[in-house]
């Protein structure tokens, strides 16, 4: 149906063009927007006419008795997916609006079309977006959630996972990204919405783990191409009641990556994810102060390094673009310092969680 706003732009867009009066009016006859404000909200018995018969009626001075609250010219019906939304009037002699009449009922269906499936789009994005919040609200799914998610056409098979998509600063095109990330995937499988100001949430159902790896190698360069991004993945879930965790995963994989990091799957940071999330500040300070204590950055960093690289001392040294001998001294010194010694295990687990734990 026509609204009262976009009948109003309607008039406005075409009187400019025409210099004619031009009427808009609803399905029972109804003026909703007129150049002769006068008419507004008053019945026209030929639009009421055009609306019940769907044809074009032509009103002359001698049959303009037949039609109450009427003037000469030509009255339209609009369409919008075969369905009548409205009638769009033009007042003026018949004989001078022929050439004309065609032209402005075909270009009133345009501008109708396009408001309409902007509206509905508008609709669908913002449905997506308040199931979303219900998902991961972590309230008991109701009837209405399931309903809305079948009447979106979303397809409910497991696995499903959540990501995260992390803009540097917000995007004043995000509608278009919205619309370029959802060209990525297949139509029934994702919803999308924003989540924050510029935070986009995809939450993808029945993906495979190598797919989505796939996908999202694609999607970090596609988006990289338009503005920084870091991309958090989820931990996949099999039931609609278990997003609420894969939301939180994902959640957690932007906020314990570091900066630099562009894409980030919670396994990845589960570690230190469960340390901080499940102790006190101050204790793991003085955790990994204890730990750590004397050692400085060139070492903290060689010995990240060094566990990243499995311990491997020839694919450490060659990260770190250091001889070996100059790695195995820097080991020892770490050992002297610290009073653990890197290449034992129980050792390197104290200090591998120190070092998770005195990131910033």
């Amino acid at each position: 149906m026509l609204t009262k706003q976009l009948a109003d732009e309607i008039v406005e867009q075409t009187m400019v063009r025409l210099n004619r009066n031009l009427n808009v009016m609803d399905t029972n006859g109804m003026i909703l927007a007129s150049g002769e404000e006068q008419r507004i909200n008053k019945i026209h018995e030929g639009a009421a006419y055009v609306a019940k018969t769907k044809e074009i009626l032509w009103i002359t001075e001698e049959n303009m008795v037949n039609w109450h609250g009427t003037k000469p010219g030509v009255n339209m019906p609009i369409h919008f997916q075969q369905q009548l939304v409205g009638v769009i009037g033009i007042t003026g002699n018949p004989a001078d609006l022929r050439e004309i009449a065609t032209l402005v009922q075909l270009t009133t269906e345009m501008m109708v079309h396009q408001s309409l499936i902007t509206s509905r789009a508008e609709w669908k994005r913002k449905m997506k977006e308040l199931i979303f919040e219900e998902l991961i609200s972590g309230e008991p799914l109701s009837l209405i959630v399931k309903e809305r998610l079948s009447l979106l056409g979303f397809s409910t098979i497991n696995p499903y996972t959540t990501l995260l998509i992390e803009f540097k600063s917000f995007l004043p095109s995000s509608q278009r990204i919205i619309e370029k990330l959802e060209d990525q995937f297949e139509k029934n499988s994702v919803l999308i919405g924003h989540s924050q100001l510029n935070e986009v949430f995809i939450l993808i159902s029945g993906m495979t783990e190598t797919t989505l790896k796939r996908k999202l190698s694609i999607l970090l360069l596609t988006l990289q191409k338009d503005s920084l991004v870091r991309i958090g993945v989820g931990y996949p879930v099999n039931s609609l009641d278990e997003i609420r965790y894969s939301y939180t995963t994902a959640k957690n994989a932007l906020q314990f990556a570091q900066p630099t990091q562009h894409l980030i799957y919670f396994e990845d940071v589960e570690l230190l994810a469960l340390l901080k999330k499940n102790a006190s500040s101050s204790e793991t300070f003085r955790f990994s102060s204890r730990v750590l204590k004397g050692l400085n950055e060139q070492m903290k960093r060689s010995l990240s390094i060094y566990f990243s690289c499995n311990q491997n001392n020839t694919i450490a040294a060659a990260t770190l673009e250091v001889h070996r001998h100059t790695l195995t001294y820097r080991l020892r010194k770490i050992e002297e310092i610290s009073g653990y010694n890197p290449t034992l295990f129980h050792d390197a687990v104290l200090l591998k969680i120190a070092l998770l734990l005195d990131e910033k």
